[in-house]
């Protein structure tokens, strides 16, 4: 799919519709969606928001804006570091649901937020919701939020045309992923380790047999997260999920930069084309 087809179906089609869309066309192209992540506020505010963009530019089809936490449950040290860099930086709740609406915007493909659930609930639920539809975003993915708690949250999400994405593991036994996969829409995120996030050698022998285990339970795309760095490990997860999700590698390029952030956006755009290129390469 090229920009200006992701471009027309996130803008003509909006939030959770235009996430779909994506999905759906890159199901119909035959190939898993690229999904990266960037923490907002890093390495600051504006640098992030161009970071994000470069992204897409370089063949990311959907994007996840972290919102960063002091005390992280599933973040391993190289996003820790950009959390720490963002909070110090004064990053605010305002300064992510900005980021998501200027990157869609700047690019028209869905933009996600990734949040631990305290965040949200402290500034509210039904706010966070309208706050961020309002700027196009596509909805929230909520690794630490106890299904049988989110209803509320999934009313205001359903609402303004969110997404209301939750995390499954390798861990989860079959009765407890199609309660989870009942409870959520846009996609599954599928955890392929068990652990926090960053760049292995490996995804996890894992990651197939949960994808096959939460398919039979959903019709919801799922798709894969944690560990892949690598155009190969790219292809090696899109030949069995529906998206592949990268965070920790495209952090590292920024954080590797050091100040030279024309160096860590030239390599952010790489990262997604040779990324790019791996999900496309397999299905």
């Amino acid at each position: 799919m090229n920009s200006a087809t992701v471009e027309n179906a996130a803008r003509t089609t909006g939030n959770l519709a235009g996430l779909r869309s994506v999905l759906a066309e890159a199901k119909a192209e035959g190939r898993s969606a690229l999904v990266g992540y960037l923490p907002a506020g890093f390495p600051t505010v504006e640098a992030g928001v161009r970071a994000a963009t470069a992204m897409i530019e370089g063949g990311c089809d959907i994007v996840e804006i972290g919102l960063p936490h002091s005390d992280p449950v599933m973040d391993g040290p190289v996003i820790q570091t950009a959390d720490t860099i963002a909070l110090r930086g004064g990053v605010r709740i305002s300064d992510v649901i900005a980021t998501v609406g200027e990157v869609h915007a700047a690019t028209g493909a869905p933009v996600l937020c990734m949040t631990y659930w305290n965040p949200v609930d402290r500034y509210g639920q039904e706010r966070f919701a309208a706050d961020l539809a309002a700027v196009g975003g596509a909805g929230c993915i909520l690794p630490d939020l106890p299904v049988e708690e989110s209803a509320t949250w999934r009313a205001a999400a359903e609402k303004h045309d969110l997404a209301t994405v939750f995390v499954v593991a390798p861990s989860s036994r079959d009765e407890r992923l199609a309660t989870i996969t009942a409870a959520g829409s846009g996609f599954v995120y599928a955890a392929s380790i068990m652990g926090v996030t960053g760049t292995r050698q490996s995804v996890g022998e894992g990651a197939r047999g949960l994808v096959e285990r939460t398919r039979a339970t959903t019709d919801l795309p799922v798709c894969v997260g944690l560990g892949v760095s690598s155009g190969a490990q790219a292809a090696d997860v899109a030949s069995f999920a529906d998206g592949v999700i990268v965070g920790s590698a495209f952090v590292k390029r920024l954080l590797d930069a050091g100040d030279d952030l024309a160096g860590g956006l030239a390599g952010v755009r790489e990262l997604a084309g040779e990324l790019a290129a791996g999900v496309r390469g397999r299905r």
